[in-house]
């Protein structure tokens, strides 16, 4: 876990960037096939011509502008007309387009996705270089890094790793360490719970108050170190399991 300045990154940034991942990658395995998922500030020129050389496949978002808009008027106008006929109560309608801003040097794919629903219209869209149909594209690969943004959410959120509040770089990349060394601890705890448990599913805040926080008493021995929970702890069986899971771990 890097920090990096709080600004949109630059397309040499991003391929800079994604030339370090794919290629840690492929120095283990050489033949796997990559793909990027990414929100619109991963659409550079820059980022998207190296994965088009390099055997990678991308689905990033693409901000808005008056030119894509103008290129899916009528599928807007036909999603509004839709819902106004009564055909659903939110109608959604994709489409795809050839496009390329004046900074690139090829066309590429754009998928447009329009929906109409009691709160209004609205537009999105992403760029690929993949195949397949407008609307698998959309809900099926590119919405599928919401679980990605998940984990990202459960080392900021739950974490707090966006406490970075000291007054210098180093100092605050050191903060940012710690936050990913605790981040994976409770990954590890949480993968130690049985597949069907309640705690494997549990989100990081809820572990760490549940079953990190709790007040005990620890007896320090020669051989061993015995915790004594609380009577009245309520999970006290899942600690046990938990605790006795980590000790099969290898070191």
């Amino acid at each position: 876990m890097i920090l990096r300045p709080g600004k949109t990154p630059g397309g040499a940034e991003v391929a800079l960037v994604l030339r370090h991942v794919v290629k840690a990658i492929r120095a283990r395995w050489p033949r796997v096939e990559i793909l990027i998922r990414g929100d619109s500030h991963y659409a550079r020129h820059e980022a998207m011509t190296w994965c088009e050389h390099n055997r990678v496949g991308y689905i990033f978002g693409l901000a808005g502008n008056r030119v894509l808009s103008a290129k899916i008027a009528e599928l807007a106008e036909d999603v509004a007309v839709a819902r106004a006929l009564g055909e659903a109560e939110k109608v959604r309608r994709y489409g795809e387009l050839r496009y390329a801003a004046k900074s690139w040097k090829v066309e590429r794919r754009v998928i447009g996705r329009v929906e109409a629903s009691p709160q209004g219209s609205d537009s999105r869209f992403i760029i690929t270089n993949l195949a397949g149909t407008p609307r698998w594209l959309y809900e099926s690969v590119y919405c599928q890094r919401g679980q990605t943004e998940n984990l990202i959410k459960a080392h900021k959120l739950h974490l707090a790793s966006d406490r970075t509040s000291c007054t210098s770089a180093t100092a605050n990349q050191f903060r940012l360490l710690i936050h990913t060394a605790a981040y994976w601890l409770l990954h590890t705890l949480r993968g130690l719970a049985p597949k069907t448990s309640f705690w494997r599913a549990a989100q990081f805040d809820t572990i760490r108050l549940a079953l990190i926080k709790v007040a005990a008493r620890v007896t320090e021995m020669v051989t061993r170190i015995k915790v004594a929970l609380p009577s009245c702890y309520p999970h006290q069986t899942s600690w046990v399991r938990l605790a006795a899971r980590a000790t099969t771990l290898p070191p």
